[in-house]
């Protein structure tokens, strides 16, 4: 086969998985583009075809692993968000919080919170320690 046609093979396989990291996320096709920039260059070079191949999912495959490597090692300080943001947060019960009679308010910073407990029922004044969120109602337990 001709060894010239390969050479936009390859240069158009680098362009799409190029493009599709564009709009994708997670750098899952930016190493399959890199590999197909390496068979570019070899079928430029005339390698033979299989051995590019072999070359394109080889140089792949270990691009793919130091990214995700060097992703992941960035991920170890992740803060939480959403409502988890608020788990191991100190609060002041502001009214009874008592389960059983679906009571229950609590101030966190500024903000009044519903709250609900699953142990005893905390009385108003007291501090407490968030330890989940249900819903829309904050999940609390005396803090020791």
């Amino acid at each position: 086969m001709d060894t010239e046609w390969w050479r936009w093979v390859w240069l158009g396989v680098a362009a799409v998985f190029g493009l599709g990291e564009i709009f994708t996320a997670g750098f899952f096709l930016l190493p399959f583009s890199a590999g197909a920039l390496v068979a570019f260059v070899l079928a430029w070079f005339n390698v033979e075809p299989t051995l590019v191949m072999i070359i394109f999912l080889v140089v792949s495959i270990m691009t793919l692993v130091v990214i995700q490597r060097l992703v992941r090692k960035g991920d170890e300080r992740q803060f939480p968000v959403g409502s988890n943001r608020f788990v191991g947060r100190r609060v002041l019960v502001l009214e009874r919080v008592d389960r059983l009679a679906g009571t229950g308010r609590v101030r966190l910073d500024t903000e009044s919170w519903r709250a609900t407990t699953d142990g005893e029922p905390l009385e108003e004044g007291t501090e407490a320690l968030i330890v989940e969120m249900r819903g829309t109602r904050l999940v609390v337990v005396p803090e020791d």
